[in-house]
């Protein structure tokens, strides 16, 4: 028979209640329950991860918190890559890659009829769509391996990576054409991240440097049929955690006539990529990407954003207002070789 005191320890514990006085398992209850329940801690350390553009100020206290591999305490960088033991979250874990959003798109035209200069690529006729459309972004990422280099270094984790992104483009608003979706992009790509701490000049510090490989197309059949595969090397440096600087260099796998359904993409949508972000303060975050080609007849593009953090007083959130203008080449597959200017205001999830 259970007695008295044990069945009101019970009772306690379910509850969540302090150990009453004159309870002979109190103290060793009390104990059990604090090491089982890290996940319950609030304060400066309970913030929910944040992306490359998240600040290093403490986050409102919170009745929950993530892992602790991911506590604002470290890096911003090191957070996102797990870069050292103590962000290491292990493997096959999904974790966002780019921004999950839903935006509002008006743009200044709209590709009507896609063409490229390969034989049989071209749209034979115009389609009505509307310069105002929906666009929708999934992306997400695994780490599928870790310490392959490092081993077991205590300062650092190299890792293995495998990311998905896919942006669609909507037309919502299009009932004449039962809102088809214009332009849907896949892309699947593998990341090699190694871990660095190196000075720079203007006290910025080089974070890590990585390879990867990446396909893109967006599925299509001919005439619409575009693809390209590439393969980059990567870099990023912080500055006091809020300037987070991240750069690309990459090389096209070259293809036969016969198979290249966008001769010249990289003329267009250009060969590196050079991304800013400024932590304003904890719920306000700029970001300023540019592509280029990197000749003179090069073209290429630029993407501002701004980040506005919802309900900042419910505890951390990574939810946010996402504003962003957009003015180039390349802001689809389909749009490799066409020329516009967007301005999109919508919601965007970062990392998780």
């Amino acid at each position: 028979m259970v007695d008295d005191a044990q069945r009101l320890a019970c009772y306690d514990r379910l509850a969540g209640r302090s150990p009453m006085p004159g309870d002979p398992q109190g103290p060793h209850r009390a104990a059990s329950d604090s090491a089982q329940a890290p996940e319950l801690a609030s304060g400066p350390g309970s913030g929910a991860v944040s992306g490359p553009l998240s600040s290093n100020e403490p986050a409102p206290a919170a009745s929950w918190s993530l892992a602790p591999c991911r506590d604002r305490q470290h890096g911003s960088w090191s957070r996102f890559w797990e870069l050292t033991p103590q962000t290491d979250c292990g493997t096959f874990h999904l974790r966002g890659y780019r921004p999950l959003s839903v935006s509002l798109v008006h743009a200044d035209r709209v590709n009507r009829a896609p063409s490229s200069p390969a034989p049989g690529r071209s749209a034979a006729t115009a389609t009505d769509y509307r310069s105002t459309e929906l666009r929708v972004q999934l992306s997400v990422r695994t780490k599928i391996a870790t310490g392959l280099l490092t081993h077991d270094d205590p300062q650092r984790k190299d890792s293995l990576w495998f990311a998905y992104t896919q942006q669609s483009y909507w037309q919502l608003f299009s009932g004449h054409l039962s809102r088809p979706f214009r332009a849907t992009d896949h892309e699947p790509e593998f990341i090699y991240v190694y871990p660095l701490d190196l000075s720079l000049p203007a006290r910025w510090r080089l974070r890590y440097a990585g390879l990867g490989v990446v396909h893109q197309s967006n599925g299509q059949g001919l005439p619409l049929s575009r693809s390209w595969n590439r393969t980059y090397l990567t870099a990023g440096a912080d500055l006091n955690e809020r300037w987070l600087l991240s750069a690309r260099l990459w090389h096209r796998f070259s293809e036969g006539s016969s198979d290249d359904d966008n001769p010249g993409i990289a003329d267009g949508v250009g060969r590196a990529e050079l991304r800013l972000g400024w932590q304003v303060h904890r719920d306000h975050a700029l970001s300023l990407t540019l592509r280029h080609a990197l000749h003179d007849a090069g073209r290429g593009s630029a993407r501002l954003e701004w980040f506005k953090t919802l309900a900042p007083t419910l505890g951390p959130s990574e939810l946010r207002l996402h504003t962003q203008l957009f003015s180039g080449y390349g802001d689809s597959l389909t749009d490799y070789n066409f020329r516009r200017t967007a301005l999109s205001v919508g919601l965007s999830l970062l990392d998780f």
